[in-house]
């Protein structure tokens, strides 16, 4: 009975370990030339400026190199080493910024994935060190007058709602004064 239950946690722990298979960034090789609309230092207003990133495979690699990419994502990535957001950019090259990137100095970076849906490789507009080629993303500023209207309506419903309220008590308890 016990080779049993060491057989079942045998198997259970070779799955688990099957699906904690991960590729490290710092295995990957840097086989992409990528290009993106702004230009260092630019500042781009997220919900409302976008971002043209391009890529191509970099000649410099042995040919063939690339015969194992399927498919390409590309992110913005903070120049700090804090970690990147986790949903990326669509792929297509030219996509808007979502409202709720916040605001930071950043840079794009592509990964390439083979068929089984794995890193395969990656490449950015910056340097190693993230020094060169950022530009910033501004977070969303302001009020809009459609939150202003909003607010004053809620405003005024909850005011007429409470004198209202406070009307209908009143006179109920007019009404039972006089029974």
């Amino acid at each position: 009975m016990a080779a049993h239950g060491f057989l079942l946690a045998s198997l259970v722990l070779s799955f688990l370990a099957e699906t904690c298979y991960g590729v490290t960034f710092s295995s990957l090789q840097r086989t992409l030339v990528v290009t993106s609309s702004p230009k260092a230092g630019e500042v781009l207003k997220a919900g409302q400026d976008q971002l043209t990133v391009t890529w191509s495979y970099n000649q410099t690699f042995p040919a063939g190199t690339d015969s194992a990419y399927k498919t390409t994502r590309t992110r913005p990535a903070s120049s700090k080493s804090s970690p990147s957001p986790t949903a990326p950019l669509t792929t297509p090259s030219l996509g808007p910024l979502r409202r709720t990137y916040p605001p930071r100095l950043t840079f794009v970076r592509a990964y390439v994935y083979n068929s089984n849906g794995d890193q395969a490789a990656f490449g950015q507009t910056t340097n190693t060190q993230k020094t060169t080629n950022l530009f910033e993303i501004q977070a969303i500023t302001g009020r809009h007058v459609s939150l202003d209207i909003a607010s004053v309506c809620f405003s005024a419903f909850s005011i007429v709602s409470l004198f209202g309220f406070f009307y209908m008590e009143k006179r109920k308890a007019n009404l039972a004064q006089q029974k």
